[in-house]
């Protein structure tokens, strides 16, 4: 062997040895995941304070994706250390934000108001673009956009909430959004129809939302709050003395948006919960099939399960089971977590699951998979009825009724509609619809424990009306029935929600439109 040789295979076995030491020395060690502290200037000069989660081995030469986190209502950021570990773990920053009003952040909650909340939520984005070990978006030409960041985003209500407000606020504003990708879970399309369907208000939530963040929210809010709380009247501009919250929450969410036009073009993977009676599945649907455009639908996928903002049903009884039978292996996080993989690597996300729609059924047993929630059978009940209401008791007058429509087997998916001719005596009638199974009226329960109101301020004498009910996932078995449960009172809208003046709600000629689809497969998830 020459002299070049033996000192080729020495210097060799010297830098290896070298090497190993380094590993195992703890100035060699290995990078760490990092967390740093930072205050944001938000819209009107408002400190908005984030937590930024560092990967380790993050740099300008090597950056990383951002995923945007935010907390639900009367929360606050996520700032331990060790937190957001498998995101990290994967190469993936994560930014937590105080949304105002919250936590360390100054101001007060307007309530996710898109030149608020919206601003903030872009202001955060500018400063999570200006950090050179963040990945960086590519024009049509593959050059480095410098202010726009590899960016997706994570959280439930509140915290799902502004996902859309700041990526519309950004369409709003500039034509285009930067987020690549969103992840929003159990939130609004509608915060005026969620909170207070036909103006009939969910008190049971309302209540409990304004316990909790009474002290962070906007002044307008209070004296509306308890002008609805005395009189049972949603504000909606009816009094002028009192801010019209109708007009406003409408405005502070997808809904606002999408009546000017102002869609989102990029996949957004929704998780809805069924059991969810605040912001129930309808919410969810009405973004998938409203607030995407067509291209983004066809790059987004829809799930429920049975959870979220969940309340049981005791007036009318009703029923759901816990659990998620749709996201399949890790659960809804590892799923979000390919579904960004996917787009950051130019793949579909919408290809990571069957079909279109994912429908944790209400046993949670079975994940009801369809491409298509749109396809309706109609049912007569063929009975008229008559539902008594009034104030003489605590809970109202009269009881639910459970009209017979269909037999099992049968698989509903989707959001059932009403219609009827309706007749009413007395002023500001109100009467809640839902569907049930069981198998006679006697045992029928309320699927997912959801109900929809039916609304007439004035008298009215054979007027046609069509009621949007709860969208729901059931797998109805072979030996059970579905009801079309119609009752005078909901504990989901306690007092002046769902007892008024005393009269009776005449409803003739009724017709249930029902989506069942035969595309609709069990699956077990």
């Amino acid at each position: 062997m020459t002299a070049i040789r033996i000192r080729a295979l020495l210097a060799t076995a010297i830098a290896a040895t070298l090497l190993a030491a380094a590993a195992l020395s703890p100035a060699g060690a290995a990078a760490e995941h990092t967390k740093t502290d930072v205050a944001v200037t938000g819209a009107e000069g408002t400190p908005i304070w984030i937590s930024i989660y560092r990967p380790a081995g993050a740099t300008r030469s090597n950056p990383a994706p951002v995923i945007l986190h935010s907390h639900g209502w009367a929360g606050s950021r996520t700032k331990s250390d060790g937190a957001f570990q498998t995101e990290l773990d994967r190469g993936y920053a994560v930014v937590s934000i105080d949304q105002r009003g919250f936590g360390q952040s100054g101001g007060l909650a307007n309530v996710e108001d898109p030149d608020l909340e919206g601003i903030d939520v872009i202001r955060v984005i500018d400063h999570v673009a200006s950090l050179p070990w963040v990945a960086k978006d590519r024009d049509t030409r593959g050059r480095i956009i410098a202010n726009d960041a590899v960016l997706f985003a994570m959280g439930g209500s509140y915290g799902g909430g502004y996902q859309y407000i700041g990526a519309l606020t950004e369409m709003r504003n500039t034509g285009r959004t930067r987020f690549n990708a969103l992840a929003p879970e159990i939130t609004w399309f509608n915060l005026s129809q969620a909170l207070a369907p036909q103006k009939v208000t969910r008190s049971a939530w309302a209540a409990a939302l304004y316990a909790a963040g009474a002290k962070d929210i906007v002044e307008y809010v209070h004296p509306a709050f308890a002008w609805g709380l005395t009189t049972g009247q949603w504000p909606d501009g009816t009094n002028p003395a009192i801010h019209n919250l109708d007009k406003e929450f409408f405005g502070h969410g997808p809904s606002g948006f999408v009546a000017k036009g102002i869609r989102l073009d990029i996949p957004t993977l929704i998780s809805q919960g069924a059991s969810d009676n605040l912001f129930n599945l309808n919410q969810g649907i009405a973004n998938f099939q409203r607030t995407l455009t067509p291209r983004a639908r066809a790059r987004s996928l829809f799930l429920s399960f049975n959870g979220g903002h969940a309340l049981p049903n005791a007036a009318p009884v009703g029923y759901a089971t816990s659990g998620d039978a749709c996201a399949g292996e890790g659960g809804f996080s590892a799923l979000r977590l390919r579904f960004f993989d996917a787009v950051r690597a130019g793949r579909s996300p919408a290809n990571l699951m069957p079909t279109a729609y994912n429908l944790t059924s209400a046993d949670a047993k079975t994940c009801l998979r369809t491409d298509s929630i749109n396809t309706y059978q109609r049912f007569t009940p063929g009975v008229d009825i008559e539902v008594a209401t009034g104030t003489a008791t605590p809970t109202g007058a009269g009881a639910p009724q459970h009209l017979e429509v269909a037999n099992g087997p049968l698989t509903i998916t989707g959001i059932p509609k009403l219609r009827s001719t309706v007749t009413t005596a007395g002023v500001d009638q109100r009467v809640f619809f839902a569907i049930s199974v069981g198998t006679s009226p006697a045992n029928a329960r309320v699927v997912q424990n959801n109900v929809m109101p039916l609304r007439e301020l004035t008298p009215i004498v054979q007027t046609e009306r069509t009621i949007e009910l709860p969208g729901i996932a059931v797998d109805v078995k072979e030996g059970e029935k579905v009801f079309l449960t119609v009752s005078p009172v909901s504990d989901m809208s306690f007092g002046h929600g769902s007892i008024r003046t005393p009269g009776v709600v005449g409803l003739e000629n009724l017709r249930l439109d029902l989506p069942v689809s035969p595309a609709a497969v069990p699956d077990a998830g």
